[in-house]
């Protein structure tokens, strides 16, 4: 078998999960096993730094490299912790897809930027780093996102079964997958980003722990009908979004002409938009899935999860709704996993990538190498 390491820090920015993983020598995709996982949160001026970094502001490339070099820094604690669980040396890893924290997403102009200094980690750690994985899908007309569906497609995917996976981190996005092996997705609107912003400003708390605010309030109708007339909601396939789109300025200006509804209520509300936002897109493009995995943060929030079920049902869709432990994977491991999956492309020179998931105009191999 062959290790690699997957290093994830994505748009709810409460810290980085990695795994290191167990891959068959021959590349294929059967058994494959996670041999150790870790999660570290992020210090909570890293987490401000790279909340401010969304959004244009003085000396930002100053202050872009700083927390680059910090990111750089969690994530070699990350693989220390995980050598050390795994009892593997750095020099038995073959790589390390590390992701990095984005902090703009723009391909609708030609870019898109996760920092974390992989040079500045491959010098701490010893083991070659593979990073910046979205910028050649949007070099060739793609949108970067979400590059996990060939991924889920290859671990998830059953012959008899449409299945859809889920992940819910700030940002949602599904993966279609068919009997026949191939794949779709994109990014379905706001996951948690825009909870987690409500609690925080209301109670102080990074998150709503299992829904438990929410779960108080009230569903205000008129108010997810504001919201969800945003036009991203509208837009086909591929596409895909961000904080760039989906942040506190958005929430506030949806929010004008409803500033009298209690604080719990736009909560729950908010919720429903999430759930709504999942459950309208796998109506329209997968009415037949048999089943919903559901991965990231948001699978640890029974109400969310319960509204997303409650969601199908009304709308015909008879899918199960379950975390993706079902399928052997806990939630909180399965994107850091996906990168690992990516690293290993790269050096086997297999496309990453999926053309019908993110408008590329062919499959390419994704990321760039720095050397140990």
């Amino acid at each position: 078998m062959q290790h690699y390491i997957g290093l994830m820090s994505g748009t709810s920015m409460d810290g980085v999960d990695g795994v290191l993983a167990a891959f068959p020598p021959d590349g294929s995709t059967g058994g494959i096993r996670t041999l150790a996982a870790a999660y570290i949160p992020f210090p909570p001026t890293l987490r401000e730094d790279l909340m401010l970094l969304q959004a244009a502001g003085h000396n930002e490339i100053h202050r872009e490299a700083l927390a680059a070099n910090s990111l750089a820094r969690i994530y070699a604690d990350c693989v220390r912790r995980l050598l050390d669980e795994s009892e593997i040396a750095a020099t038995g890893v073959c790589a390390i897809g590390a992701h990095g924290q984005t902090v703009r997403h723009r391909p609708e102009l030609g870019f898109t930027r996760q920092t974390g200094n992989p040079a500045l980690l491959a010098e701490l750690t010893g083991i070659d780093v593979i990073a910046d994985f979205r910028s050649r899908d949007i070099a060739a007309g793609g949108q970067g996102a979400p590059l996990v569906p060939a991924f889920h497609s290859a671990v998830f995917g059953k012959p008899d079964e449409v299945r859809v996976v889920a992940n819910i981190g700030g940002i949602a996005n599904i993966s279609i997958l068919q009997p026949e092996g191939s794949a779709t997705g994109f990014d379905t609107g706001p996951g948690n980003v825009l909870m987690d912003h409500w609690i925080e400003a209301h109670l102080g708390k990074s998150y709503d722990a299992d829904g438990a605010w929410a779960s108080t309030g009230k569903l205000q109708q008129a108010l997810l009908t504001a919201l969800l007339d945003d036009p991203y909601f509208r837009l086909p396939p591929p596409k895909s979004t961000g904080r760039d789109l989906f942040h506190g300025d958005w929430l506030r200006q949806r929010l004008a002409s409803h500033a009298h509804l209690p604080a719990e209520d736009i909560q729950a509300t908010l919720a429903r938009l999430t759930a709504a936002t999942l459950a309208d897109a796998i109506q329209m493009h997968a009415p037949a899935a048999g089943s919903v995995f559901i991965c990231g943060g948001g699978a640890h929030n029974r109400f969310l999860m319960q509204d997303l079920q409650a969601c199908l049902d009304e709308r015909g869709v008879q899918a199960r709704v379950a975390s993706t432990a079902a399928l052997g994977v806990p939630p909180g491991q399965v994107e850091a996993l996906a990168f690992a999956w990516l690293a290993r492309a790269h050096v086997l020179r297999h496309p990453g990538n999926l053309a019908a998931v993110t408008g590329a105009v062919g499959p390419r191999v994704l990321g760039a190498l720095y050397p140990r």
